[in-house]
């Protein structure tokens, strides 16, 4: 029998391997048993799939397992995007939202979201019941789509339309369109391709299309992944800023006029910039162990409370519904703002800073000047080390036990663990060492004042992680 484990983001597995149509019946049972536990009046659930391969095929099994248990389901017409499945839960009061989707993992995967009440990440204690009801078995019989829509526990809405009508009531649209700037966005073949063409059909569009092997990448907006739209922006020399989403778009990537790769770090402080300086907004700043600490500076210059969480955006989602949060984000790409559901939307986020842009009429660069003018200016590397599972264990067993002292000629002054190892080597510099909870990983962070310097700190500790 596979173990069927929950990540920081999800189940997700290696299609027609870990990820099998049985497999996905019995995660479906064990959230058919939470609903049926927890929400007795509100047996309803919204249920979608992103662009992957056969997602609409896990999506229905999902579907008729759900239905076999009492529980009615609002699914999606054709794929679409994480945010819109928590947005769609919140407006049709259903207990859960789910959707079928690997997020930014390679075309391989695929993996079974869940999403709460409240339009945002189930929190860990509602992943850990779901996981601990998931059965060894499946064993009921199912009925097919047709029966079930005929009966009326499988019904259709058009998520879509549902999350477009909400930007154009939340976004000045016009003053973005009507602005001397040029924007493109990079959909790497995932859920947001749809609504950003509907909402800006004029502007330069890349990887738009429908490929459920995403070309045979990882659609994750890191800048290895996206070199062809950053000679697109660079070539260009009109394009001023570039946005890219994951494969269920709710994570973001981001380009300067140059062709030049905006880091998360930098996006969160330019959110936190936007919101309180130029929209008198207030509230808690979180944000989660691997980012720059360059935001905890900024909070403390504008008086706005900080808070560092483990990562993994469910950990910033349960603070993002019980308190005032201005801003929650993290070093992936994660980011949620005061205004929406408690959810990371690349789409949402990206947006905001376009209307910034198009308000200020100044360019991404001149508004990251104006956040360095306040905390300096900073530089963040990070690389993912595939090694064997020995070996990451090894390393990981030698940061509990406190043997490393230095990495190259760097020393080691303190250590923090909240969620890996950081270790901190003097004038604002770090190195951080944290095992992937949804891939076979080991990833390395690091802060510096130049990219040179943090890259180089990544060599020494790659070098001695290694020997």
């Amino acid at each position: 029998m596979y173990i069927i484990k929950f990540g920081t983001d999800g189940w997700r597995g290696i299609i027609a391997d870990e990820f099998t149509v049985e497999n996905v019946k019995r995660v479906a049972q064990g959230t058919a048993d939470f609903v049926k536990a927890n929400f007795a009046n509100n047996l309803n659930v919204v249920l979608g799939h992103d662009c992957r391969f056969a997602g609409e095929l896990f999506a229905e099994i999902t579907a008729k397992v759900l239905c076999a248990n009492g529980i009615k389901v609002i699914m999606a017409k054709g794929f679409v995007s994480t945010p819109m499945i928590s947005l769609g839960a919140v407006k049709q009061g259903a207990a859960l939202g789910v959707i079928i989707t690997a997020s930014h993992n390679p075309p391989a995967y695929n993996g079974f979201k869940l999403k709460a009440h409240y339009g945002g990440p189930s929190s860990p204690a509602v992943i850990d019941a779901v996981e601990n009801a998931i059965p060894n078995t499946f064993a009921m019989p199912l009925k097919s789509m047709e029966t079930l829509i005929s009966e009326g526990m499988i019904s259709y809405t058009d998520l879509e339309t549902m999350y477009v009508d909400e930007v154009e009531s939340k976004f000045d649209l016009k003053t973005i369109k009507e602005s001397k700037m040029e924007f493109a966005y990079d959909a790497m073949y995932g859920a947001g391709q749809n609504v950003m063409r509907r909402l800006f059909p004029e502007i330069t569009l890349l990887h738009c299309d429908y490929n459920p092997g995403f070309d045979g990448q990882a659609p994750e907006p890191i800048h290895k992944n996206l070199t062809e739209f950053s000679e697109l922006i660079r070539i260009s020399e009109e394009i001023d800023c570039g946005l890219v989403t994951d494969g269920d778009a709710d994570r973001i990537g981001l380009y300067n006029k140059k062709g030049e790769f905006v880091d998360s770090h930098h996006i969160i402080l330019l959110l936190v910039h936007y919101l309180h300086k130029y929209k008198g907004m207030d509230g808690k700043v979180i944000t989660t162990f691997s980012a720059t600490s360059k935001i905890t500076e900024l909070a403390k210059a504008y008086g706005l409370p900080i808070e560092i969480t483990k990562i993994g955006f469910k950990y910033i989602c349960e603070k993002m519904v019980t308190e005032n949060v201005l801003v929650g984000g993290e070093e992936s790409g994660g980011i949620a703002i005061k205004g929406f559901i408690p959810e990371r939307d690349g789409i949402w986020i990206g947006l905001t800073l376009w209307e910034f842009m198009a308000k200020t009429g100044k360019s991404l660069d001149e508004l990251i000047q104006e956040v360095y003018d306040v905390v300096g200016s900073f530089a963040m590397g990070r690389i993912d080390l595939h090694i064997t599972e020995e070996i990451k264990q090894a390393v990981l067993a030698n940061c509990k036990a406190g043997k490393y002292t230095q990495f190259g000629s760097y020393k080691i002054e303190k250590t923090e663990d909240l969620d890996g190892f950081k270790f901190h080597l003097g004038n604002g510099e770090w190195v951080m060492i944290r095992a992937s909870g949804t891939e076979p990983v080991l990833r390395v962070y690091s802060e510096s004042s130049t990219n040179e310097k943090a890259t180089a700190i990544l060599e020494a500790t790659k070098a001695v992680l290694l020997a």
